[in-house]
């Protein structure tokens, strides 16, 4: 057979005929309406159901305004702390050979497998009130769980992984050529980290910090397990919406929920736009490694 006659025998696995291409494309976009768009549609129309006043207005009660702060508080430590630890750990895994590597990888995977409520119940059997520990912290006037501190160890543990996951595969890629060629030059550790480092994986932890936040702010497992539900105290916006719709109010339920989805999507679309702006940057990096 002719070399010709093999070029035109040959098709690349992408070149599908015109009827397959737009049923797959016309199968994702229903799926994509049916999964994702109609929900969130649903709860806009449901939060101004009886207009932007009843809306604004359910937020404005007292409760909701100290589920919000509360979220966001959680959120504001939660964060910083899984940046720390997703920097350690992705340094730790990607700079040094050790045994066990691949266990911790696993280790740090756990919480994407473990339910939230199995974790929100192991920290209550740990620091609860009848424990050991809980007794004394407790005695101490520092109660872990039904408190602040549970609902933030929760959303520390649901959300650790995603910073170190977003950093592990980029820092094994770019390798380990420039530091150690700015440690040759006589840099010091932390100065070769904040002038090669940091600015080779900005993006990487921006979009790791991104999906960290949006995971904290809708945590609702774990915190409802160990807050307790104590309205104005321990609700977070996610549990405070299931105890308003418990209690039949629609309005303020939908309407938590539509500013919950609201931060969930501009957390999404920042990330977007900043794929977007530094896509060629960072293949141009990735690249030159």
């Amino acid at each position: 057979m002719s070399d010709a006659t093999n070029l035109r025998a040959f098709r690349a696995p992408t070149d599908e005929a015109p009827l397959a291409r737009w049923l797959l494309i016309g199968f994702a976009a229903l799926a994509l309406a049916i999964l994702v768009f109609a929900p969130l549609i649903v709860i806009f129309a449901e939060a101004l159901s009886k207009g932007w006043s009843a809306a604004l207005s359910s937020l404005n009660n007292r409760d909701a305004l100290a589920a919000i702060r509360l979220t966001l508080l959680v959120a504001a430590i939660a964060v910083p702390v899984n940046v720390v630890f997703g920097i350690a750990a992705a340094w730790f895994i990607t700079r040094f050979d050790f045994r066990g590597k691949a266990f911790l990888i696993t280790l740090i995977d756990l919480p994407f497998s473990v339910s939230p409520v199995v974790a929100g119940l192991c920290i209550v059997l740990l620091f609860g009130a009848n424990t050991v520990i809980g007794s004394w912290l407790v005695a101490m006037g520092f109660p872990i769980v039904f408190a602040l501190p549970g609902i933030v160890l929760a959303t520390i543990f649901v959300t650790f992984p995603f910073v170190a996951r977003e950093l592990i595969p980029v820092m094994i890629e770019q390798g380990r050529a420039e530091e150690e060629a700015a440690l040759t030059l006589g840099a010091s550790g932390w100065h070769m980290f904040f002038t090669v480092t940091l600015p080779n994986i900005r993006w990487a932890l921006l979009y790791g910090v991104l999906l960290c936040n949006a995971r904290a702010m809708g945590e609702f497992g774990a915190v409802a397990v160990v807050s307790g539900k104590i309205r104005g105290q321990t609700t977070t916006m996610p549990v405070m919406i299931e105890m308003f719709y418990n209690e039949y109010l629609s309005v303020a339920a939908f309407s938590m929920a539509a500013l919950l989805a609201f931060l969930a999507l501009v957390t999404l679309l920042l990330k977007t736009l900043l794929e977007q702006r530094h896509a060629a940057g960072l293949s141009a990096s990735r690249k030159s490694h």
